[in-house]
């Protein structure tokens, strides 16, 4: 018999057994907003979807492969600022060059490619390669982090009830998708049609070979959701030259991390039945009691390692006896790690969410949810599975289903545990994996030693008062860090900005580049002629699936891509990216080299932040200096007054 369990309502609840007759459910009890409906069945999902979550997939269009002629205008018009003429002229030669000779040749395989694969897009496959060959440790490099808003409820935030809260809502949201009654992403410019039950009900009853251009007709686009199968119960595993992306449906339990030890229980039944809450609550709670100190040998340290040391390690681990234990991380449904830390401030919290102290996380998991010890909690994803856009919709899900519907309340009591339930994963650890752990620990030590994360706020200005001169705020910003790197090095710099490519079947995502001819003749206007002044698609994907096409098949490396300049346009300095959720505090990541900065910056209704990290603390310090001058000389222009 089914068994269920009701916590809803924004008022407190209180739970007691209610009658059992041919369906079991709990009968819940509101003191402040009236009796929820006793056959309330959505207790175990965040939602149950009118249009199946799948059901545009297989009509998305596919990502169209760019004319090679294009990409390579658009790639020279990006080398065009950073570049003197000379070097410019050679680089244009070289990039005419390819692209009369090895660049149409490989274009035409990728065309060919790219039509015998019409159940992906084309740069899927090189994507995910790119990610998992790369040898560089995932913690600071790959990995980024989200930090959620508290709970409106303060009382709701205390460790075991904010985790307690969120794991349930998580697993809400695991068996909504699982259901198919997770509501698909879709893009509405009208967002009226979000809210149309006779849309919701035609777009339902259309084959999936067609339903796309049932939404596309109200001007509604619907996303790619093929990453949210990677989402839960997924690990990357270590290998050498080339890692390997684990998935097991099958699990059914969850990864607790405490102090560096590590602990499993079932939070499903067979039936994707959640675990009562009150058991949920109880299992944390003896965790926090039983892992009361650290490891000799926490060997969580390896998960920050290069990967092929790691992947070797890991055979190691695999042969002394440990193979139990790893499969039972590799397939839990998610790690929460339970610090025990308070950060002071939101340098602190980004310290935390980005790398922690190494000893309380497993970075190869798809992603691991953070609770600190007063309760604030953070998300650290691995990249390689996916991209922002679905651990993003899965944070503002969890957030508004935890906060609007807590499985418990501050007052519940914990369930009677059985200890035996709660299972502590203990390793065999020889000489050799003892010495690993050691060697891994200090250079992760040593590296976070050297991070700097500063943040920033600028109070004058926002997204209310650029929309009123009929700018876009994301344009301002960005125009301001190239006059702000313009300040700070003397030149023009390689710059970066993500978005997504999700509109496509299989998309990832494609390269802004915020640098152009326009932004440098603004940068020297700003900077070195002040007193003379008053008041779409991308090219970066396509040219690296050529060149990736071009290895796989073993041919001689173009010259084209051998280019100092080519290499200089990939060296990227400011590393930028934005996200906006009513969910979300903060959010952050590790800059893309190690001469450069990692800029993730919010535009508010009435200011500007952003968080932003280096490893060359005092240019990250001017650099932040000289954005809040950028910011200012803009307002300048924009109300009339002169630069001087």
């Amino acid at each position: 018999m089914l068994r269920t369990w009701l916590a809803f309502g924004s008022g407190v609840l209180l739970q007691r057994p209610g009658p059992v007759g041919r369906r079991g459910y709990w009968r819940t009890v509101g003191l402040t907003e009236g009796i929820v409906s006793e056959l309330d069945t959505d207790h175990h999902f965040v939602h149950r979807s009118t249009i199946p979550t799948m059901h545009f997939q297989d009509s998305l269009p596919r990502l169209p492969v760019p004319k090679l002629e294009e990409s390579i205008r658009r790639y020279l018009a990006a080398q065009k600022p950073l570049l003197d003429d000379d070097h410019y002229r050679n680089t244009e030669r070289i990039a005419r060059e390819f692209e009369k000779e090895e660049g149409r040749k490989l274009q035409q395989a990728l065309v060919e490619l790219d039509k015998k694969n019409k159940h992906t897009s084309y740069i899927s496959d090189p994507w995910f390669d790119m990610y998992l060959s790369a040898r560089d440790p995932v913690v600071l490099t790959f990995n980024p982090f989200v930090s959620l808003n508290p709970d409106p409820k303060e009382g709701y935030n205390s460790q075991v009830v904010r985790a307690t809260n969120l794991v349930v809502s998580s697993i809400k949201f695991l068996n909504s998708l699982k259901n198919e009654c997770l509501r698909p992403d879709i893009y509405y410019v009208n967002p009226k049609w979000s809210q149309s039950r006779p849309f919701k009900n035609f777009i339902r009853l259309l084959p999936t070979s067609v339903s796309w251009y049932g939404a596309y007709m109200v001007n509604a686009y619907p996303l790619d959701m093929s990453q949210y199968k990677r989402l839960f119960n997924s690990s990357r595993i270590p290998k050498l030259n080339k890692d390997e992306l684990f998935t097991n449906e099958q699990g059914r339990h969850l990864l607790v991390m405490r102090n560096g030890h590590f602990y499993v229980f079932d939070v499903l039944d067979p039936f994707g039945n959640i675990l009562h809450p009150s058991e949920i609550q109880a299992h944390l709670i003896y965790i926090l009691q039983d892992a009361d100190h650290l490891p000799e040998f926490s060997f969580c340290y390896l998960t920050t390692e290069e990967r092929n040391t790691w992947a070797a390690i890991r055979q190691q681990l695999l042969e002394a006896g440990n193979e139990d234990n790893l499969q039972k991380i590799d397939s839990a449904v998610f790690c929460l790690c339970l610090d025990n830390i308070c950060p002071k401030d939101d340098i602190e919290l980004s310290h935390c969410m980005l790398h922690g102290q190494g000893f309380n996380r497993w970075f190869d998991k798809s992603f691991s949810l953070i609770i600190t010890s007063d309760g604030t909690a953070g998300i650290n994803f691995e990249h390689s599975w996916g991209d922002g856009v679905a651990v993003l919709r899965f944070v503002n899900e969890v957030y508004r289903n935890s906060t609007r519907h807590p499985a418990i309340v501050p007052q519940s009591d914990p369930a009677a545990l059985c200890p035996a339930k709660c299972e502590r994963l203990e390793f065999r650890l020889n000489e050799s994996i003892q010495s690993a752990i050691n060697a891994a620990r200090m250079k992760f030590d040593e590296t976070v030693e050297k991070l700097s994360v500063k943040r920033f706020e600028f109070k004058k200005y926002g997204k209310e008062f650029l929309v009123k001169q009929k700018l876009s705020p994301d344009a301002v910003f960005q125009l301001a860090c190239q006059i702000t790197a313009y300040r700070l090095f003397g030149k023009i710099v390689s710059s970066y900005e993500a978005c997504s490519t999700a509109a496509f079947k299989h998309g990832r995502t494609e390269t802004i580049r915020p640098t152009s001819l326009l932004t440098k003749q603004c940068s020297l206007a700003f900077v070195e002629e002040r007193s003379k002044h008053s008041a779409g698609k991308g090219f970066d994907r396509h040219l690296f699936a050529l060149k990736h096409l071009s290895v796989s098949r073993d041919d001689p490396v173009p010259e084209f891509f051998l280019d100092a300049a080519y290499q200089k346009l990939n060296h990227i300095i400011l590393s930028t990216s934005t996200l906006q959720s009513p969910a979300v505090h903060i959010g952050g990541f590790g800059p893309v080299e190690p001469d450069g900065f990692g800029i993730g910056y919010n535009v508010y209704d009435t200011w500007l932040g952003c968080n932003a990290t280096g490893f060359l603390t005092r240019e990250l310090q001017d650099f932040l200096g000289y954005l809040e001058y950028s910011l200012n000389d803009i307002l300048d222009v924009l109300e009339g007054r002169p630069l001087v």
